[in-house]
């Protein structure tokens, strides 16, 4: 039958990665004569929130100013005299194209960054060509059939 006194482990848990950090698992490894292995975290145990990172230096030393390219102030002109040709405000062609009033008030005032899907939508709305060689020319519409 069954001993009462006799105990089965089927199986031990391996210690949890918290407490095999702890300082008394390290001593008792150490004790015992086990490779022990440490890392130093950058920037570990820091409230740091602004670290200069390893990229300053090469940076301060850039002597070229980096900026995004701009819309020229001509295409500006160009989707302003076409807008109100076809006597949309800024609202309007915003609503048309499905992008943000702000987008169209920074094209027409040079200080959106160019996208070419945002280009083309405006020109089809206003029907002028904004890039190319052909820019500033009307755009003829497409026929519908």
């Amino acid at each position: 039958m069954s001993d009462w006194d006799t105990v089965t482990v089927l199986r031990k848990r391996p210690p949890k990665a918290s407490v095999m950090k702890s300082e008394a698992a390290i001593n008792a490894a150490r004790r015992q004569g086990v490779a022990i292995e440490t890392q130093q975290k950058y920037g570990a145990a820091t409230n740091k929130q602004h670290v200069t990172t390893k990229n300053t230096a090469k940076l301060d030393r850039e002597t070229e100013e980096l900026k995004h390219e701009k819309i020229p102030l001509d295409v500006g002109r160009l989707i302003q005299q076409g807008r109100q040709a076809k006597n949309l405000s800024q609202k309007d062609l915003a609503t048309k194209i499905n992008e943000k009033v702000q987008v169209v008030t920074d094209y027409e005032a040079g200080r959106g960054i160019p996208n070419n899907m945002i280009l083309g939508k405006i020109e089809r709305v206003i029907g002028v060509r904004l890039r190319g060689k052909e820019r500033g020319q009307t755009v003829a519409p497409p026929v519908k059939k």
